[in-house]
């Protein structure tokens, strides 16, 4: 029997026409003073959030009136609903506050490409992982980490990896002049144990200096991890939090390449005083979304001079009258002109495809 059909032929019977359901009124419950909870993992539409008062750890669900909005991890979200975090009990998100940076690319294959996506909000820098060897470091992809980085308006750190396998002087070379902070490590595993173990005391020596630098950085930040599979995101994460357990893969000796060990972003609480979120390895990483002006952001001294470009300018190359070749501004084999190569380099690699 259809919506309008009463069972009956009687003329006289009249069916008066449904209506579409509506609010019983325009005001809107006020969430300004719920308790505020951070999403530190996301899994098949169940939000992992600690509270940020009493620490508490608890599952929610998106509240209907939040639609299609998508929740990251970082996000700082209303809480309303059962938050005592006792098993098999549900919280909900009622509110999603404003972010402070997000972090994003955009799909460059398959079903994806074309799509941005927020990887992770709320943080306060990047820590690029890349190994010196087993697989060769990939210049083009720390390029293009860097560029979301300065576009989000995060701090950018390069840990780099292996250093037992190669020497770090080339990269050292090619992002000091960035003022990137650049941490070197040679913490590998070995064994089926999967421990992060070295090759000799000495060595030993070495990374524990590299790691104990790294982790001062990371104190008292919300540090985000991303790298190429394979370059021991997950044996870092688990030399400096023990208790995150992430499993590690191993690299394919043919192609070079990392296996994908973890699926999905997830947040860590750090020593009490900060917070690390390893991420997915990525193959690509799109940099559509990034203008210009964005990437100046990381450059400030550079972004000054650009002050003085015409209008439209696009600092590229060969752009007539950019302020930044104006030996007036930069001079010659200085400094500034190396940095001007480096934003160059960067600004170049948003269109470059980087496997």
């Amino acid at each position: 029997m259809s919506r309008g059909d009463t069972g009956t032929d009687d003329y006289r019977v009249k069916v008066r026409p449904g209506k579409p359901s509506r609010p019983r009124t325009k005001i809107r419950p006020d969430y300004s003073s719920a308790p505020r909870g951070r999403i530190y993992r996301v899994d098949r539409g169940r939000y992992h959030v600690r509270m940020v008062e009493t620490g508490i750890d608890v599952v929610a669900v998106k509240a209907r009136e939040l639609g299609r909005r998508g929740i990251v991890v970082g996000d700082v979200c209303a809480m309303v609903g059962d938050l005592s975090g006792r098993k098999d009990t549900l919280a909900r998100i009622a509110g999603v506050d404003e972010r402070s940076t997000v972090l994003r690319r955009v799909g460059e294959e398959g079903e994806a490409s074309g799509n941005e996506r927020i990887i992770v909000a709320n943080a306060d820098q990047l820590v690029i992982v890349a190994a010196l060897a087993q697989p060769e470091p990939r210049t083009g992809m720390i390029d293009r980490c860097v560029v979301a980085a300065y576009d989000a308006g995060m701090d950018v750190i390069l840990a780099l990896t292996k250093s037992d396998l190669a020497p770090a002087e080339e990269l050292r070379a090619i992002y000091e002049p960035m003022g990137l902070d650049i941490v070197v490590t040679s913490v590998v595993e070995h064994g089926d144990d999967s421990e992060a173990k070295t090759h000799s005391e000495a060595k030993t020596n070495r990374a524990d200096d590299g790691l104990a630098q790294l982790r001062e950085k990371l104190t008292g930040r919300v540090s985000v991890l991303v790298g190429h599979s394979g370059v021991g995101k997950s044996t870092l994460i688990n030399a400096l939090i023990p208790q995150a357990s992430r499993e590690i893969g191993r690299v394919n000796e043919v192609t070079g390449r990392g296996r994908h060990t973890s699926t999905s972003a997830m947040a860590f609480d750090y020593l009490g005083a900060g917070t690390v979120i390893d991420t997915p390895g990525v193959r690509t990483f799109g940099l559509a979304h990034v203008t210009p002006d964005g990437l100046l952001r990381g450059f400030p001294d550079l972004d000054e001079i650009a002050d003085h470009c015409p209008r439209g300018c696009t600092h590229e190359a060969g752009v007539i009258e950019c302020a930044l070749d104006d030996p007036q501004f930069v001079e010659p084999d200085s400094l500034l002109a190396a940095r001007v190569e480096s934003f160059r380099r960067l600004l170049a690699s948003r269109g470059k495809q980087e496997w």
